[in-house]
């Protein structure tokens, strides 16, 4: 079998495919698109960075391949639905860069604190400002984390080390969870507000996109500082450019942009922005890391069939994942579209398997149940081995039931979770031996597909709003391809489900909620 390396790669991990018994590896890098095409075909696995794309069209191209290796964790570059539906497993490396990621979190806070770039300029160009620069304290200075996961906790830890006081907010993680790791969980109102320092350590969503904008700024403390080392895109940078041009963002330090390289971008002029071209997991050890990571882990599927930190398939053996892979897909997407729905952290997940689907080893459902909910929520930091990790972190609990009959159905699969804020329940079956459908939505009975670009409208059971919210899409040219229609009689109103051609961007979604019967309307992506 054959592995192509399509991105630099650290010598050690290439070293681990040259060893493995019944393996060749070709390295080439900075292969343009047409160049990938052409060979692809040739190829069992392949091990990417940032830099390869793997599109649609390279993996129709791809007859051979088995594996795709990200050294890394992002997966933005790669076209995850094509893969899956050809049957190609997706792994990614998401422990490999998390100190390195923390670690220049600290190194631009402290350099922020102390103008240490500016300085360093100055110096340089001959100049000796000691008055100019001077620097302020982060000793018991309060520091905003927004997003605990994997590199936000070591952020926090690194700053208790340096006697900050910690609050966060990530309203995914139980405060009792937080409390006993002296991390004081406050709203995200409370944190603009009391923050001397604010970083970020959440994934790029439909949430959390443009989440540090004008408004957020206004409310956070004159002189804050704000540094970013998670996603470009979390920080609306022509807001950031106003804050520090104004001086109520006294600094700002960035290591992620909204486009890669920036070109020109106004931030760079200002004396209290500093920066760096991405490069949190830019150490010599990270990159060793990911790249022996993704390289055992290529090899152990090539050879021995063991899936390891794979995005879209969990880790069983090949005959079970035959019978039961069209349950896993049903299970994520019921996951997934819960998430997106619920209001609040979540403390309880309850999975009830009724029916034949009883009768399997339904451990590898709950996890993809549980990988659909965190997803949206944590992207490409997921996946099927480290979800019930992420989950048991956050303080959910998971309770699984079976019963040997459906009622309505041959199979079905129940989900309900509770929030902080609110429960909710959804069924799904399949409908032939491969077909998932959602059957029902709370008390809303349904035969919906969990795919594409969804909306979810609460509606007043008027005559006509069907109409107003169909000519609103049309006049944005976005179409109605599916929709499902039912009574709330316990509120009063209807369910809208619509699937659409394209995703619905923000402006549209705000014009749908001013429609006087619309409710609320929530954005799903399956």
């Amino acid at each position: 079998m054959k592995v192509l390396i399509s991105d630099n790669l650290s010598e050690k991990g290439v070293e681990i495919f040259k060893k493995a018994e019944g393996l060749q590896v070709d390295v080439k890098t900075g292969l343009t698109p047409d160049e990938l095409k052409a060979v692809i075909k040739d190829y069992d696995g392949l091990v990417i960075r940032s830099a390869t794309k793997v599109t649609a069209e390279i993996i129709q191209m791809a007859d051979k391949l088995k594996v795709v290796g990200r050294a890394g964790i992002g997966l933005d570059n790669v076209d995850i639905p094509a893969a899956s539906q050809r049957g190609i497993v997706v792994m990614n490396t998401p422990e490999g860069n998390t100190i390195t990621t923390a670690e220049h979190t600290i190194s631009l806070l402290l350099s922020l604190a102390r103008r240490i770039p500016q300085a360093t300029a100055s110096l340089k160009d001959q100049k000796w400002e000691k008055k100019k620069f001077q620097g302020k304290e982060i000793f018991n200075k309060t520091l905003g984390i927004i997003g605990l996961g994997k590199i936000g906790s070591i952020v926090a830890d690194r700053a208790k080390g340096l006697k900050m006081q910690v609050i966060t907010y990530d309203p995914f993680i139980q405060p009792e969870i937080l409390l006993k790791q002296g991390i004081e969980p406050v709203s995200l109102e409370e944190l603009y507000q009391r923050a001397d320092f604010i970083t970020i350590h959440t994934p790029k969503t439909k949430d959390t996109l443009g989440l540090i904008n004008a408004e957020a700024i206004s409310r956070m403390k004159d002189g804050v500082m704000i540094v970013n080392c998670s996603r470009g895109g979390i920080i609306d940078e022509k807001a950031l450019f106003e804050g520090l041009k104004s001086g109520k963002v006294g600094g700002a330090a960035l290591d992620v942009f909204e486009t890669e390289p920036p070109g020109a971008c106004p931030l760079l002029d200002l004396e209290n922005f500093i920066c760096t071209p991405h490069l949190g997991a830019s150490t010599m050890e990270a990159q060793e890391n990911v790249a022996v990571a993704v390289a055992e882990q290529v090899v152990d599927y090539l050879l021995h069939g063991v899936i390891k930190n794979a995005v879209n398939v969990p880790s069983v053996s090949a005959n079970l994942l035959e019978r039961i892979k069209p349950y896993l897909v049903l299970a994520e997407r019921l996951g997934a579209f819960q998430s997106q729905i619920l209001d609040g952290g979540m403390t309880e997940v309850s999975i009830d398997y009724l029916g034949d689907v009883a009768g399997y080893d339904t451990k590898p459902m709950t996890v993809s149940v549980l990988k659909g909910l965190l997803t949206p929520i944590l992207k490409d930091v997921v996946n099927f081995v480290n979800a019930p990790i992420l989950a048991r972190d956050r303080g959910i609990r998971v309770i699984e039931s079976k019963t040997d009959t459906a009622d309505d159905f041959l199979n079905l699969i129940t989900l309900r979770v509770k929030t902080q804020k609110m429960e909710s329940s959804i069924s799904g079956t399949l409908f032939g031996k491969y077909e998932p459908r959602i059957v029902r939505l709370n008390h809303f009975r349904l035969e919906a597909i969990p795919e594409g670009h969804m909306l979810l409208i609460h509606n007043e059971d008027k005559p006509g709003v069907i109409g107003t919210i169909g000519t609103t899409l049309g006049k944005h040219r976005i179409n109605i391809e599916r929709m499902q229609v039912g009574q709330e009689k316990e509120k009063g109103g209807n369910i809208i489900l619509l699937t659409t051609d394209q995703a619905v961007s923000g402006p549209v979604l705000k014009e749908l909620t001013s429609l006087p019967s619309v409710k609320k309307a929530l954005l799903l992506e399956l």
